[in-house]
């Protein structure tokens, strides 16, 4: 089933029914069995040195089991949390797949956790091991002393550090691994949240949520074959990374290709890379979007076929920059942590700059109100999933220990996102903002992601966040937040210039009050605007 021929999303809509068996293993169900390929390609990999291998998902197959094996012989048992913190390097993919196969479940972070961050996770998810680098290791042990539940320390590379065994190591001694039946319901995976309000919370998904959820982003949205190479730029501490590194493709049989990229990202590497490789479908969050539409894109030779963005909104300057740069449209994806992609721009579906898509097959989604009801086309909302009376598999199972957060995220037969939005005549949804980063202004309720796109289309702004200030007079005003692109230089004269820009782009109402001209914006580990902290600043 496709979404690519003339009513075939209507149609996807009326059949897709998910298919749950009572056992379910992503790592021996669906990468055992594309394993049985000897030469079937699972990862074409890029060093930071240039090195490049070419694993197969028997590769993959086989060093997870030896995982498995290293946590079954040092006593991780099924439901043990195991804490993963790898940069874009294979041992990532190992580990998360071998946790699946011992029935352990992984924690993954980003390589960019401090001392501090480490501590709080293992101590709110009472991990038992921990799967790291050298200088991951090295942060580690700043806290030892505050992680009493970790028994099990594993270190990829370099010379292991006190109390570390090497990785490689106890892979070559391991035997084979005692296979676990887990149930399609079991805990699998947990992901803190990005934390742009508050303390991240622990996400928990099942084998099932995840595993066969992501089905939909593969199959529609990613819209890849088992031929294609795709490359998501995601980093491995976000679960974006699941999404589109390691369940969608998979799922579809599709080849991941990653670059081992550590520090700033460099829109004209990226570029040079999308040249230089086979790449036919690209994943990129609307930060990365930003800068490389920047870059001449003219005088690229791309052999993509397929883009997607998510993570936040695209602002429709960038789609149309990118389209006439490259001649291909942005796909934007909406879905967060707790979910897999819930609505999206699909093939066969007319883009419409600026709107989230349509739901996904598989997901009944709306704006509703206060009480739980669905608002008509134009009306603002929360964006809800329905969960009652069936609860469709790409949905977490809850707030890990967390009850009156999962309580609090659930609104009569519905899970509420958190966030805010508006349909259309024909189902589209067209995002507004967080629910609590929406600005109040003399009566005015304001969206910031559409004075945030408004931003973008004046040619000296690369970047803009908009949140609201304390005001004696209005209560609240709009504050713009700017990074301009290259060659343009701050001024009072700039600000104007765009403050009437705005003015005439969105309505006189919405325009920026205060204009602060900054060299970046805060963003969570997952690329997200911080806006919370730049209210701080304001």
């Amino acid at each position: 089933m496709t979404t690519e021929e003339p009513g075939g999303y209507e149609a996807a809509l009326r059949e897709f029914r998910w298919e749950v068996p009572e056992h379910f293993n992503f790592a021996r169900h669906v990468v055992g069995r594309w394993a049985r390929d000897p030469d079937k390609l699972a990862m074409l990999w890029l060093g930071q040195d240039g090195t490049e291998r070419r694993l197969t998902f028997r590769d993959f197959d086989r060093r997870s089991d030896q995982v498995a094996a290293v946590l079954q012989r040092h006593g991780v048992a099924p439901g043990d949390r195991v804490m993963v913190q790898l940069p874009r390097i294979p041992a990532w993919w190992e580990t998360l797949l071998g946790c699946t196969k011992a029935g352990a479940v992984a924690v993954p972070g980003t390589v960019l956790l401090t001392a501090k961050d480490i501590a709080y996770r293992v101590g709110r998810a009472q991990g038992v091991a921990y799967v790291t680098d050298a200088e991951g290791a090295a942060r580690v042990d700043e806290v030892r002393s505050e992680c009493p539940w970790l028994r099990l320390l594993l270190q990829v590379g370099g010379e292991p550090r006190a109390g570390w065994l090497d990785y490689e190591r106890e892979l070559a001694a391991a035997d084979a691994s005692r296979a676990v039946e887990t149930r399609s319901d079991d805990p699998a995976l947990i992901y803190f949240t990005s934390g742009t309000v508050g303390p991240p919370k622990m996400v928990l998904h099942s084998h099932a949520s995840y595993g066969i959820g992501h089905l939909v982003t593969g199959r529609f949205w990613l819209n890849l074959r088992p031929s294609d190479l795709h490359w998501n730029l995601s980093d491995t501490g976000w679960a974006k990374a699941a999404w589109s590194s390691l369940y969608g493709p998979w799922t579809m049989g599709a080849a991941l290709f990653v670059q081992d990229a550590r520090g700033r990202f460099s829109a004209s590497e990226t570029l040079e890379v999308l040249e230089r490789y086979p790449i036919t479908t690209f994943c990129a969050p609307p930060t990365a979007y930003r800068m490389l539409v920047l870059e001449d894109l003219g005088r690229r030779r791309l052999g993509l076929r397929w883009c997607v963005g998510a993570g936040e909104p695209l602002n429709p300057e960038v789609i149309g920059s990118w389209e006439r740069g490259t001649g291909l449209v942005i796909r934007d994806g909406y879905g967060q942590t707790e979910t897999v992609l819930v609505c999206g721009n699909f093939p066969g579906l007319e883009v419409r700059p600026g709107s989230m898509g349509r739901p996904s097959p598989g997901f009944e989604v709306a704006v509703i109100d206060e009480e739980g009801r669905p608002l008509p086309s134009g009306a603002e909302g929360d964006i809800a999933v329905r969960v009652r009376p069936e609860r469709p598999v790409g949905i977490f199972r809850e707030y890990w220990q967390d009850p009156e957060a999962t309580a609090a995220a659930h609104r009569g037969d519905w899970y509420v996102t958190g966030d805010r939005a508006v349909t259309d005549a024909d189902g589209y949804l067209w995002f507004v903002g967080r629910a609590d980063d929406v600005i109040i202004s003399a009566g005015y309720r304001i969206g910031p992601f559409e004075v945030e796109s408004a931003l973008v289309e004046h040619p000296a702004v690369a970047e803009a966040a908009v949140v609201g200030k304390r005001d004696p007079l209005r209560g609240t005003i709009v504050k713009a937040f700017c990074v301009l692109g290259p060659g343009y230089r701050a001024s009072p004269e700039l600000a104007s210039e765009i403050q009437e820009h705005v003015r005439r782009t969105t309505a006189p109402y919405k325009y920026p009050r205060e204009v602060e001209f900054v060299s970046e914006l805060p963003k969570t580990i997952s690329g997200k605007i911080r806006r919370v902290e730049l209210r701080q600043r304001s």
